[in-house]
């Protein structure tokens, strides 16, 4: 393994910010992410540069912490997170900042058909499959393979049955830091039979900072003249709508909170709680790279720019955050406090004939990329 073990740790046991930035006390030990699981070591990575600073572990491939400055250069952590491992065990809410696989969001009541064969997959959202099931992508320990300062690779082989899915998937994730301020995300993946794939990371964030409180006043655009709609248990109707003259419309940016009186009367915010929907993103070309949402916090100024390959992306308000998780700076995660941008293919895309596909065969290759990049505005 080409790391640099003795680099990493001056790093993370002497993490000070740049001198430019005001000084503050920060939480995070290498030494409280440091353990085995199955007999597989985790450990905690920092990618970090003058700007931008990412602390990842490699328990479930997950970002622990990501910190930027705001618009006084001030760092501020706007990653939700926990300051041990032990702590993401216990977590009520077990995607913080995970990669997740082999398939991000629902699949309807956990079954599909593929080559007229039928897979059950777990059932861990009330009557549906999310997230990959209680044993996805988000609770393995991922192997590194190298890692620096600017990056970091790490692969997991997720074996023929696991979780029911057919195949064995091969999967490589790299998180790298590029030019000052943006966070990348590559993945890649090949399989000897051919399965459902849909990967994605589910960071929680709110550009306050941690902790910071409601994430209903920060500006939101979603490059998006459609949505795709759901029912009661959140699967998609299998139709798109235009998100025009509706709480769904972020084409121009609006604060998250503005519509939300709506939710009694708008029968897809009844049925989210709140927004927790996938959005088709407008796109030129298929697969190319395109920003997909602006988020700003007008009080500190941050500013996150998202683009990716993928077609959609879903928007999760926080609506089912209900203080029960205590994050890393002692403060709990309460209601609609944070938000997540999901890149993605759509929810339920095996049992609905007229989304993208989301197939991987074998002789093929998935590969897609998504890019967080981090400014303040003006």
């Amino acid at each position: 393994m080409n790391v640099n073990k003795t680099i990493f740790a001056i790093l993370l046991l002497s993490f000070i910010y740049c001198e430019k930035y005001k000084k503050k006390e920060f939480v995070l030990k290498a030494s409280d992410f440091q353990t085995q699981i199955k007999g597989k070591t985790t450990n905690l990575y920092l990618l970090r540069n003058e700007q931008i600073e990412v602390f990842i572990t490699n328990y479930g491939g997950r970002i622990v912490s990501l910190l930027t400055p705001d618009k006084k250069g001030v760092m501020g952590d706007v990653v939700l997170g926990f300051k041990s491992l032990e702590d993401y065990l216990q977590a009520k809410t077990p995607f913080h900042g995970s990669l997740i696989g082999r398939y991000g969001n629902r699949i309807a009541k956990g079954n599909f058909e593929l080559d007229g064969t039928a897979y059950q997959l777990p059932i861990n959202n009330n009557k549906n499959h999310l997230h990959g099931g209680p044993d996805g992508f988000h609770n393995q320990v991922w192997e590194v393979i190298s890692a620096d300062e600017n990056s970091i690779v790490m692969t997991y082989l997720s074996k023929d049955g696991e979780m029911g899915y057919p195949g064995n998937l091969s999967v490589e994730v790299t998180y790298a830091i590029n030019d000052d301020s943006e966070l990348s995300i590559d993945y890649k993946a090949t399989t000897d039979k051919a399965t459902p794939i849909n990967l994605t990371n589910h960071a929680f964030f709110n550009l306050a900072g941690q902790a910071k409180g409601s994430i209903n006043d920060h500006l939101l655009m979603i490059n998006a003249d459609h949505f795709t709609p759901i029912d009661d248990g959140l699967i998609p109707l299998g139709e798109t709508r235009k998100v025009e003259g509706s709480p769904f419309d972020f084409r121009r940016a609006k604060t998250i909170g503005r519509d939300l009186s709506q939710q009694g009367s708008d029968t897809q915010l009844s049925r989210g709680g709140g927004y927790d929907h996938n959005f088709v993103l407008n796109k030129e070309s298929q697969g190319s790279l395109s920003l997909a949402a602006r988020v700003v916090d007008p009080k500190s100024g941050r500013q996150m720019d998202i683009f990716t390959e993928e077609p959609g992306i879903q928007f999760y308000g926080g609506n089912f955050m209900d203080g029960e998780d205590v994050g890393k700076y002692g403060v709990k995660f309460e209601y609609r406090a944070s938000f997540a941008l999901e890149t993605q293919h759509y929810p339920d895309s095996p049992n609905q004939v007229a989304f993208p596909n989301t197939i991987l065969s074998p002789g093929e290759t998935y590969q897609t990329r998504s890019i967080y990049r981090f400014s303040v505005s003006e």
